[in-house]
């Protein structure tokens, strides 16, 4: 109020009501990857952090998904594996040529388990090698963002070498619990399609040796990875197998062996004659469905390349569960018990026995199983973080419910940096945050009768401060929460008891 001078009436307007918390989003996810193109109307977007909501906007912004391309083998290896068809007694495998580009089909998986809106960085295209060096420097992009709360990179399970997918992951935990310490990673396990017993290792134990001890309660990792239904034989055709003369005999022999009249074999190899005066890009659609139609051999060895495609791993799909939890129930709430959508089965069928391992070890390091139950489909049966002997940050809901009241109550309080360090700021200030955590605790945010028992604020020259905090300009307000915890084990006791009528 300024001094008056001039005779006349002076309109005085005052805040009735204190400043507010407002909670942030707690479900934004970074998608790190390779992509087809990378522009916005001219404009590129590579190495740049872009907000999308849906899948539409991902095509019309990073375009369409790669062109996998397989070349049919036979299986002769000294150590054979599992043939993906057979052909009178031969057994064929379909061998994956190039990089094997994961973000598009993993962006579907986040969609279609309730993902919204999100980030996404492009950090090279198709036609490039995928290197731990680039989606590395994508998460040092992710350094200028604030809204983003999780980080997610499919592609780390497309790296050559297994220590290469180890040293980007540690890197994700170094991003979210050290530098920025407002995220939490999502990690996949590299190799996850494989059985623990398989001969080549233990791909468990791999993980758990090299991945350290930094930062884990910043990240959950879950296994195995899934079968899902993303890609549809529909969107599959001869134009995804590069040797196309291979084809063509294999399904000649068929045809021979067929109890078709001669002059309908004849008419058939005409057509599949074309296969070879085909370029491999280019599908024609007349010749597939012949082909569709008088060669069973060439539908089978299109399904194997769609269960081929359809193998991903769990991360965007758990980012979508992530997000799906927090909309309908909060981020309090454990991103468990959940079915996952457009998921036929997990690849790799655990037990009760062999889960036992996976969630609670010596090292700590849970790992969140994923696991299909009779009746009740495909569900995520984890919500540990990787810190899983932690009794503070043994639980995801618990450290991403910490994310979002620290980050909240940091953003409200910045509005009093410079303020009067004196009662009436610290009384303000105090009354903002017991507001918001009473309005957390009645949403059944955090555990307790009553808000004293759920949380306590505490303020004030002698509680919190001295008077050489305040000569020093330091406000120290202390916050202390009660927060929710899965009931992860439930025990039930039953006893017999003596008759009684």
């Amino acid at each position: 109020m300024g001094q008056y001078k001039t005779p006349g009436v002076y309109i005085v307007e005052k805040n009735a009501f204190p400043n507010s918390v407002v909670e942030v989003a707690t479900a934004v996810p970074a998608f790190i990857g390779y992509t087809e193109r990378a522009d916005n109307k001219g404009k590129s977007l590579l190495n740049k952090a872009w907000r999308i909501s849906s899948m539409s906007e991902f095509v019309s912004f990073y375009g369409g998904a790669p062109e996998a391309q397989f070349e049919i083998k036979k299986n002769e290896d000294e150590t054979p594996i599992e043939a993906d068809f057979a052909v009178n007694g031969t057994d064929y495998i379909l061998d994956h040529q190039g990089s094997r580009y994961l973000l598009y089909y993993s962006m579907m998986l986040f969609f279609q388990n309730g993902g919204g809106a999100c980030y996404v960085i492009s950090v090279g295209k198709y036609d490039e090698d995928i290197e731990m060096s680039k989606l590395e420097s994508g998460i040092k992009i992710l350094l200028k963002e604030q809204e983003p709360t999780m980080v997610v990179i499919p592609d780390a399970m497309s790296l050559k070498q297994a220590s290469d997918s180890i040293t980007l992951q540690q890197s994700m935990l170094k991003h979210c619990g050290y530098v920025m310490k407002n995220r939490f990673a999502i990690l996949d396990i590299y190799q996850g399609y494989k059985d623990q017993q398989d001969p080549d290792g233990n791909c468990i134990e791999s993980f758990r040796n090299a991945l350290g001890t930094n930062f884990l309660d910043y990240a959950a990792a879950y296994y195995p990875w899934l079968n899902t239904t993303i890609v549809q034989t529909s969107d599959l055709s001869f134009g995804n197998i590069t040797n196309l003369d291979i084809l063509k005999t294999l399904i000649e022999t068929e045809i021979d062996a067929s109890p078709l009249a001669d002059t309908k074999k004849t008419e058939i190899k005409v057509q599949t004659a074309e296969l070879t005066a085909k370029k491999r890009a280019i599908a024609d659609g007349d010749l597939h469905k012949n082909l569709n139609a008088v060669s069973p051999l060439y539908g089978t060895i299109l399904m194997a390349i769609r269960s081929r495609l359809n193998l991903l791993p769990p991360s965007a799909g758990m980012a979508g569960i992530y997000s799906m939890v927090d909309n309908a129930r909060g981020v309090w709430k454990a991103p468990a018990n959940v079915s996952l959508n457009s998921v036929i089965s997990p690849a790799v069928e655990i037990t009760h026995d062999q889960q036992e391992d996976l969630n609670v070890t010596t090292a700590g390091k849970s790992i969140n199983a994923i696991r299909s139950f009779i009746g009740e489909g495909t569900l995520v049966w984890g919500a540990r973080t990787l810190d899983g002997n932690s009794l503070d940050w043994r639980y995801i809901n618990v450290r991403r419910t910490m994310i979002m009241l620290e980050e909240s109550i940091k953003l409200a309080a910045k509005a009093y940096v410079f303020e009067p360090n004196v009662s009436n700021t610290w009384v303000t200030i105090k009354s903002m945050v017991s507001n918001f955590l009473t309005s957390i605790w009645k949403r059944g945010g955090l555990a307790g009768a009553t808000p004293d028992d759920a949380f306590g604020v505490f303020v004030g020259l002698g509680e919190t401060m001295t008077p050489q905090d305040i000569l020093d300009g330091i406000l120290r307000v202390t916050v202390l929460v009660a927060l929710s915890r899965p009931a992860e084990f439930i025990e039930i006791t039953f006893q017999q008891q003596m008759q009684k009528s």
